[in-house]
């Protein structure tokens, strides 16, 4: 799979495409199933297959008081849709500038006259062009006057309910993480470089791994999680407290704190992933480090029993 930056230039596609189109934040199981439709009607009509989307969040160019929370960064886009049998993953750079294209300027000289698109899927709500203009039934009119077809992926559902973003980004918030995996398809993550912080579970007897994730990806809410930690390409049980640290006089900002099981290593500076499995138990403050060491030997056993160790 080759990835292309938009803002890098004009790209040649000399192959005629089949192309995915959407936000694609999370890709879960409703736009797996997008891309799956799309990379499989491509190969059966010699079509290079490209997922079209965008280096930010339309919402947040458009929108900037009301900043919309991602559930996936690039960075995670690239590792997951490099697992399929994907051509190409197009990032356009979505500026205020870009927002102002008509829909039909859009279709007619980005997507088939930049991008050679003879195949359009997108799902059944896929809006495009400027203030949203444009619909699947313009999409497909366009389909007819410029010569290429259009598939329209109807609802996703797991039993009554339908699978979105949106929906997903609300239970990572709530700490659902049975239902995020459900309707996402794997365990939400998050990754990020492991930072010095202020030492205290060392003090205490519980070295955590620190991480402080970028503020435009949606965090679970406050809490404690069991979770399992990818270091160096190997998954490790662990759990993760996701908060301010009252107990201690709170922190500026959210920080994720990873005390990983039976681990004993330095990892600073490694970059870990760390994936939500379960909420144990909501944020607490503490009366003194006894009744949160106290505490945290419950969590542990919890975990411990959990992993079956």
């Amino acid at each position: 799979m080759k990835v292309v930056y938009g803002a890098e230039g004009n790209y040649n596609f000399i192959r005629p495409t089949g192309i995915g189109l959407g936000n694609f934040d999370g890709l879960h199981v409703g736009h797996m199933a997008l891309i799956n439709k799309l990379i499989s009607e491509s190969e059966l009509n010699s079509l290079d297959s490209v997922v079209y989307t965008f280096s930010k969040h339309p919402e947040n160019i458009m929108r900037k008081e009301l900043f919309t929370p991602l559930i996936t960064a690039m960075d995670k886009k690239v590792e997951l849709l490099e697992k399929t049998r994907l051509d190409y993953l197009y990032f356009e750079k979505f500026d205020e500038t870009f927002s102002r294209m008509k829909p039909e300027e859009f279709v007619k000289d980005i997507l088939v006259g930049r991008l050679n698109m003879r195949l359009a899927v997108a799902g059944f709500n896929y809006r495009f062009g400027y203030r949203g203009q444009g619909d699947t039934e313009m999409l497909s009119q366009l389909g007819r006057e410029l010569g290429f077809k259009v598939i329209v992926i109807e609802p996703i559902k797991l039993g009554d309910e339908v699978v979105s973003s949106t929906k997903i980004r609300s239970y990572i918030l709530d700490g659902d993480m049975d239902r995020v995996f459900t309707l996402l398809g794997r365990h939400y993550s998050i990754a990020g470089k492991v930072e010095e912080g202020r030492r205290i579970g060392n003090t205490i007897g519980f070295p955590t791994a620190n991480i402080y994730p970028e503020a435009y990806l949606v965090l679970p809410c406050n809490g404690v999680y069991i979770t399992k930690t990818l270091i160096d390409g190997k998954m490790h049980p662990s759990i993760t407290n996701v908060g301010s640290n009252p107990t201690f006089g709170g922190l500026d900002k959210i920080s994720v704190e990873t005390y990983i099981l039976d681990f004993d290593k330095s990892i600073y500076g490694k970059k870990v992933e760390v994936f939500f499995i379960a909420k144990l138990r909501d944020q607490m403050k503490f009366g003194s480090v006894k009744e949160l060491t106290d505490q945290i030997e419950k969590d542990i056993g919890t975990a411990k029993n959990y992993f079956g160790s």
